[in-house]
């Protein structure tokens, strides 16, 4: 779940919003939401536990120990109970499998239905996956630790959902699992019925499926076919109060994502919604944007009237139900977020105990080109305009699924502080990036490397044209993940824009990355070789004129150390000089604050040195 926080992170309550419970390493502890005088009590538990969800009813809290799930009274006055076990270390019962929490953003696998006497579990049995090894090599005497990864073009988990009852008894949801092996979304809706949709391997077909409350009966509602790929969109599909199913589409013909009543447009062109928060007799409350810089909360009424609820140059989020909405703001100007609750007529701000950065960012957002690319820049604190050229750096993340030029700016305080070091920083999200509407998105279909270059170059170009204290003489890039790919392609294809970069746990070549998102973009392997080819970093290793640092953690599970290490065996074998740091028992993030300062110095001393 990428936790990089510690303390309680996530809470459930009841329906009647009288207990709530949550866990702190592990342990989970109910607590009293109607006496103030409260204290925390801790619940039976058998080992460390995922997730703790409370029944709607407020009786029970369900919760996954040790890859199984157990169910315990909520005044703890008897021991858990599992629900379902786990036959081997390759099954789990109500956790959500790697694909759904990595690239379809569901990070949960279990629901508690209306009634309180049943749940949908998520089961997962990775047998058919291939094993990566994930080792430490810091730490010889430990073995290597088994990891299931489903590679581009190789087997998925078998991944089902099944109707279970309090008493142990349940049924299977039946559905092709061969033809939509992929379990997207799961809206355990009201007393009437739950709604599911499940994605073929390729994610341009979806089946919508019903599961009335109280069975395991399910009816095909429809059936959408989307190319190149289908888009889902958190809190639909789902029911209106009258039965219309609601969705949102990509409305190609007028280029937006749509929200939609049984295809009856509800949401205006020209709006991007991108989740839906609560479904309503009197509106739906959802998130959108005609900016790609912003997200605000709307209200949209069945007759397709939009208010929208948030304004300003601001990024907001939002939870909701029929009697409220929570909303957390944030904009360009200031860090931190901002929490209000608006209820009926009344609006009361909840005051924020967050750690304020120790660094102030400005950032000044820009749409630069022919094709209005969005950029924000950032300066060193106190730099006088004029006063002279700065080398530049440019941090994007530049592809697809993950937008950073949005009205936020406690997420440009890393940037901030690399700036004060005497740097110009520039990040450009370009083709792909959400929040532009579908032509946007599908246009890096087949190509993630070209396209996203290019958008980086033409934005930095056309931003020296107006700023002459950006030296395009002095260009550096950094990047992770996918930002960590499009810094080292960049030194590699364009050394005489690009002088220095900066990778972090890159993804060299795409065979090696999981099925649902390189599949999504670049087809499947087997049919796409070229495409493949066109889009990998080790076939142009023999290209490498610039300085190149790369950095990866050797626990990495989701990109894993083998990209590194077989782009530097490549650039090795055409004799070009690079640099490589691993990072020690570290996964794909690095929480661990000693590694990430002394990682932010070593990458500030490589550029400098590269770029004075």
């Amino acid at each position: 779940m990428r936790e990089t926080t510690a303390g309680i992170t996530a809470y459930s309550a009841d329906d009647g919003l009288t207990t709530a419970v949550f866990s702190i390493d592990g342990t989970p502890y109910v607590v009293s939401l109607v006496d103030g005088a409260a204290i925390a009590r801790e619940l039976p538990h058998p080992g460390p536990v995922v997730d703790p969800r409370m029944s709607p009813d407020g009786r029970l809290v369900a919760y996954v120990c040790e890859r199984a799930l157990y169910i315990v009274p909520a005044d703890g006055s008897s021991e858990p109970r599992a629900l379902r076990k786990p036959e081997n270390d390759d099954q789990s019962w109500g956790l959500a499998d790697f694909i759904a929490a990595e690239e379809l953003d569901r990070y949960r696998g279990f629901w508690w239905l209306p009634a309180s006497d049943a749940l949908l579990v998520e089961f997962v049995d990775e047998s058919d996956v291939e094993i990566r090894w994930i080792s430490d090599p810091s730490q010889p005497v430990k073995p290597a630790h088994p990891h299931r990864y489903p590679a581009a073009g190789t087997a998925n988990p078998l991944v089902h959902l099944v109707h279970i009852t309090l008493d142990g008894g349940g049924a299977d949801l039946p559905w092709d699992h061969d033809a939509y092996p992929y379990l997207a979304t799961v809206e355990a809706g009201d007393e009437r019925a739950a709604i599911v949709s499940v994605l073929s391997r390729d994610q341009q077909r979806q089946q919508i499926l019903r599961i009335p409350t109280g069975t395991a009966d399910v009816e095909v509602l429809k059936e959408r076919h989307t190319e190149p790929w289908l888009t889902t969109v958190s809190g639909v599909p789902a029911l209106s109060p009258s039965g219309e199913l609601l969705e949102v589409i990509a409305n190609i013909t007028d280029d937006c994502f749509q929200l939609v009543s049984d295809d009856r447009a509800l949401s205006p062109v020209g709006l991007n919604v991108t989740a839906v928060l609560d479904v309503s007799d009197a509106r739906i409350v959802a998130l959108g944007s005609r900016d790609p810089h912003e997200q605000h909360v709307l209200s949209i009424g069945y007759d397709g009237a939009v208010i929208q609820i948030t304004d300003g140059p601001t990024y907001n989020s939002a939870t909701a139900d029929a009697d409220g909405i929570v909303v957390a703001a944030m904009d360009g100007a200031l860090p931190g977020t901002r929490y209000c609750a608006l209820l009926g007529t009344s609006s009361v701000r909840i005051p924020s105990l967050a750690e304020t950065p120790v660094v102030d960012p400005v950032v000044h957002f820009y749409r630069v080109g022919e094709r209005s690319l969005s950029c924000a820049v950032l300066w060193p604190t106190g730099h006088v305009p004029g006063s002279g050229p700065l080398p530049v750096v440019m941090a994007p993340y530049g592809g697809p699924h993950h937008a950073r030029v949005v009205r936020a700016a406690g997420s440009f305080a890393s940037d901030q502080w690399l700036a004060d070091q005497g740097f110009a920083v520039v990040v450009v999200d370009g083709r792909g990036t959400p929040g532009r509407g579908p032509r946007w998105e599908f246009s890096v279909t087949n190509d993630l490397a070209d396209v996203v270059l290019q958008d980086q170059v033409d934005a930095l170009q056309a931003l020296g044209d107006v700023f002459p204290d950006l030296d395009l003489t002095r260009v550096g890039i950094i990047g992770w993940s996918f930002g960590g790919y499009l810094a080292a392609l960049a030194v590699l294809d364009r050394p005489d824009v690009f002088h220095v970069a900066v990778a972090g746990a890159p993804v060299t070549e795409w065979r090696l990355y999981d099925t649902a998102y390189t599949e999504r973009y670049l087809g499947h392997p087997e049919d796409n070789a070229s495409v493949y080819d066109a889009n990998s970093l080790l076939r142009r290793a023999g290209q490498l004129s610039r300085p190149l640092l790369i950095v990866h953690g050797l626990a990495d599970d989701n990109v894993l150390v083998a990209n590194t290490l077989q782009l530097s065996s490549a650039l090795l074998a055409a004799g070009k000089e690079h640099y490589v740091v691993p990072l020690s028992g570290v996964t794909h993030m690095t929480p661990q604050e000693d590694v990430a300062e002394n990682l932010l110095m070593t990458e500030v001393r490589f550029l400098k040195a590269h770029l004075a």
